[in-house]
């Protein structure tokens, strides 16, 4: 978006690009917007992502706000620097076309790790979420396009791609001609050899197909970290959710992994005090995170979000569920812990990321004692921890 803009020559515009996922998040971007009125009062400001496809005319009506844009609508530069005619230009997402693709990029300025988006949109209806309102329908790019841009930023220096979209565990549902997900990673390692590391974001455990498995067992370059779109783990909160996994099905999920690369970690997202959810339910979710040996936890207490099915739903106190929020925290916390502790002494493969700081392969957080270039797959000998910032203290192997 950035370089589309300076090539439209939108040189005095400002971007923002909205959030929906929480009632806050949209909140926020609202109050982002008046500060930088504030700061910036001669500037244009244009307003596009999922805040503004779901409420275009909230944002439209704020004085502060030049022209809203649809999530369609933000990749066409004609679209965001049009100065005439309407102030709005908001398709309905939920028409988006098959033909979907991405505008090609050389490269990502502020990270060495390079992210690639391999479809848009999602198909599902968990009663928690909005986004497939402010997203449309699951498409997928064609293989071919993203390996050429994979190809790319191999060639521009990035060591690692992580493949990424709305519901990437989906690629490839919306077209029987292509194959899934493990499919494409397959396709991406076999064909770009200077590729050193390839990651997948949040994986719906409902949906990861054999060939993701397969990887695990005899690829090297395909890194031993796995994140888990899990949300609970109890099965009657998993219903309400409307997700498509037991608690049994992801707990066997793991433990399938594990047989293909002994030593694989797991992170996963878990929303504390969704409606409804008992303590006892809330102990389920909290028992299986040591049960899974989860590593790596993104925790969110429940939000309502008005607009989805959730919202209405009888609602958990606003205080147990800070209270529950913080009772996985803790858990998470103390997992990742253990897991860094038992690394001390080991050789690790670090990407130098900024400055002397990096993630190695199983996306533990790394300091080093040394400068090393940015940019570069270094080793280093695991001497001991930082507690308070849950990465590992490292030294450069000569």
């Amino acid at each position: 978006m950035r370089a589309q803009a300076t090539e439209a020559g939108l040189d005095d515009a400002i971007i923002v690009n909205t959030c929906a996922v929480t009632a806050e998040a949209e909140r926020q971007g609202r109050q982002t917007i008046r500060r930088l009125r504030r700061e910036h009062p001669s500037k244009r400001i244009i307003v596009t992502g999922c805040a503004a496809q779901l409420a275009p005319e909230k944002f439209a009506s704020m004085e502060e706000v030049d022209r809203v844009v649809g999530n369609s609508e933000k990749m066409d530069s004609a679209l965001l620097m049009a100065e005439s005619g309407s102030d709005v230009a908001v398709s309905d997402i939920m028409k988006a076309g098959q033909d979907f693709d991405v505008p090609m990029i050389s490269g990502f300025a502020e990270r060495t790790r390079a992210f690639v988006q391999v479809q848009q949109g999602c198909d599902h209806r968990c009663t928690f979420c909005i986004i497939p309102f402010a997203r449309g329908p699951n498409r997928s790019v064609q293989p071919s396009r993203i390996i050429e841009q994979v190809r790319t930023l191999c060639e521009n220096g990035h060591s690692e791609v992580v493949l990424t979209g709305v519901d990437v565990s989906s690629y490839g549902q919306d077209d029987p001609t292509l194959p899934a997900l493990g499919g494409l990673a397959r396709q991406i390692l076999d064909q770009i050899t200077s590729l050193k590391r390839l990651r997948i974001t949040s994986l719906d455990p409902a949906c990861i197909d054999d060939d993701i498995f397969a990887l695990l067992a005899d690829e090297e370059r395909f890194m031993p970290h796995l994140h888990l779109s899990l949300q609970a783990a109890d099965d009657m909160i998993l219903k309400r959710m409307k997700r498509r996994h037991s608690r049994q099905q992801a707990i066997d999920l793991v433990g399938r992994a594990r047989v293909a690369r002994p030593g694989v970690v797991f992170g996963a997202d878990l929303i504390a005090g969704f409606p409804t959810e008992t303590e006892a339910m809330f102990e389920n979710t909290l028992n299986t995170v040591t049960e899974m040996d989860l590593t790596y936890l993104h925790v969110f207490p429940y939000s309502n979000r008005p607009g989805t099915a959730a919202s209405k739903m009888p609602t958990v106190d606003g205080l147990l569920i800070k209270q529950r929020a913080a009772r996985l925290r803790q858990v998470g916390e103390d997992a990742l812990k253990d897991f860094l502790h038992s690394r001390i002494g080991e050789t690790l493969e670090v990407l130098v990321e900024q400055g002397r700081n990096g993630h190695c392969r199983h996306f533990a957080s790394v300091e080093l004692t040394t400068d090393a270039p940015v940019g570069t797959l270094i080793k280093a000998k695991a001497l001991g921890m930082d507690d308070a910032k849950g990465r590992l203290i490292a030294e450069l192997i000569p």
